[in-house]
């Protein structure tokens, strides 16, 4: 029994059969159905990190520079654990669907997403076709800059007291200066951001888009708090597919939104389009 409805599924059909390229847009609930926690507002990050609830700090607080500066150890104790979530988790079926949805319809795919975590990458995606609009978390920099240069975070192996949220022995060091290192993402309050990657990623999806003329999008678990994803694929509408189980308004009813997780909403297009 399909979670689509009739008006769903002939929509589907009608915007993939005048498609000639697939653009996956994706935020923080892609990973749903891989096991990754869903930061929706200051409890579901409590529950995950108990020492930040005790302390009341959000996660505009330590998604922060300035908790690099002033809490080292507790900043790379959330990162640090995050990174070894990421590590160890492995990508959900639906991510191998749109794999064979972009190849049985031979629709190429470029990937815009707010995730820090790599998933995309570690799924099998064509790094050159990721653009990660926030950053990565496999990637550091120096905390002040000292160089304009970023660095693979492969090297590291975090020990965390995770109930203390606390990085375990010496924390990351630059290369260059021997300071303090930090993720490569882009945060709250951060002047500070090398962006170089992500302007390269930039140019890579500015020349896939001047290519074709057509694209689907499928937007999947990108919420309403930082729309940046939203944003982003709204402007393709009527060609668009929002899939969210909560916040799945439209800006236009032209466009078609489905209220599910990740996975079955991916598995449910691919069962119209006899795939």
């Amino acid at each position: 029994m399909t979670i689509l409805n009739t008006p769903q599924i002939s929509k589907i059909k009608k915007v993939f059969s005048s498609a000639d390229a697939l653009l996956i847009t994706a935020g923080a609930g892609m990973g749903i159905d891989s096991g990754l926690p869903d930061f929706r507002g200051n409890q579901g990050m409590w529950q995950a990190y108990p020492e930040l609830g005790k302390q009341r700090i959000d996660f505009t607080s330590i998604a922060n520079p300035a908790a690099f500066w002033n809490t080292p150890k507790l900043a790379w104790g959330f990162y640090g654990h995050r990174l070894q979530l990421y590590r160890k988790t492995t990508p959900h079926l639906g991510f191998q669907l749109l794999k064979k949805l972009s190849g049985s319809l031979q629709l190429p795919y470029f990937i815009f997403t707010s995730n820090v975590d790599g998933q995309f990458q570690k799924a099998g995606f064509d790094e050159n076709l990721i653009y990660e609009c926030h950053g990565s978390i496999h990637y550091l920099q120096c905390l002040e800059s000292c160089e304009s240069k970023i660095w693979t975070a492969y090297q590291i192996q975090p020990q965390i007291d995770q109930l203390r949220c606390e990085w375990r022995g010496e924390l990351p060091q630059c290369p260059y200066c021997s300071g303090l290192a930090r993720p490569n993402i882009l945060m709250f309050d951060d002047y500070d951001w090398l962006s170089h990657r992500n302007h390269q990623q930039r140019q890579n999806l500015e020349r896939w888009l001047k290519q074709y003329r057509r694209p689907i999008v499928i937007e999947i678990g990108a919420g309403t708090a930082i729309p940046t994803v939203r944003n982003f694929g709204e402007r393709f509408a009527p060609s668009f597919i929002r899939i969210n189980p909560r916040e799945y308004d439209l800006a236009t009813n032209q466009a078609i939104s489905i209220p599910h997780n990740a996975l079955p909403a991916i598995q449910a297009i691919l069962d119209v389009l006899k795939i």
